[in-house]
């Protein structure tokens, strides 16, 4: 997008090219938040400036389940009333909010941070899979549930998931088909999610 067709001063131009970057974020909703911001205070400005900086600065990964987290390890996996049985393997960090917002699972999470996609150049070492494998080494997992979102790169990447895992003598489940071919997992309705996840079929 160009801002040169109306003169603009540099530094709003400038933040309205950032915003446009953002997903969903198209030119004339950049400009609307660029021009909210010049009219906020500096307080609001400079905390939401620090917030964006903690983001990166303050956040690291899970060591055990590689979610994103401020503290290690993050708070799902501290939690000792979570079942340690079961572990539900997800495509990235944001998948796990709708499936906590179901308060329908119990279980462990585990975060492969991407999909198999050759088209991409990203395959299974790209992904946090010997990680996965390395925590079924204990013998506590009974069941993995594969919550990959179904289209083609989540479909290929459960398939790969589950010939590695079967052998092991775990269990391996898929969410039932309630959530639509094609759709993300973090766009789909609370009901939705909670009848896949009771639904959920082995494979």
């Amino acid at each position: 997008m160009s801002t040169n067709l109306i003169p603009t001063a540099e530094p709003i131009a400038k933040l309205i090219e950032e915003f446009s970057k953002l997903p969903g974020i198209g030119p004339k909703s950049a400009q609307r938040l660029t021009y909210y911001l010049l009219r906020a205070s500096t307080n609001e400005v400079s905390a939401l400036a620090d917030a964006i900086r903690n983001l990166k600065e303050r956040l690291t990964l899970c060591s055990s389940c590689l979610n994103i987290t401020d503290s290690d390890p993050c708070a799902i996996c501290r939690d000792e009333e979570r079942d340690r049985t079961k572990i539900c393997i997800v495509e990235e960090p944001i998948d796990i909010i709708p499936l906590e917002r179901t308060k329908k699972y119990t279980g462990l999470y585990h975060v492969l941070h991407g999909v198999i996609a050759p088209t991409d150049g990203i395959g299974p070492d790209e992904l946090k899979v010997k990680e996965l494998l390395a925590r079924l080494n204990d013998g506590l997992v009974t069941e993995i549930i594969l919550a990959n979102n179904p289209n083609l790169e989540g479909e290929a990447t459960a398939m790969y998931l589950q010939r590695l895992i079967a052998p092991l003598g775990i269990r391996v489940t898929r969410l039932a088909r309630g959530l639509p071919y094609g759709g993300d997992l973090e766009y789909a309705d609370d009901v939705t999610i909670s009848r896949a996840l009771e639904g959920r079929q082995e494979i």
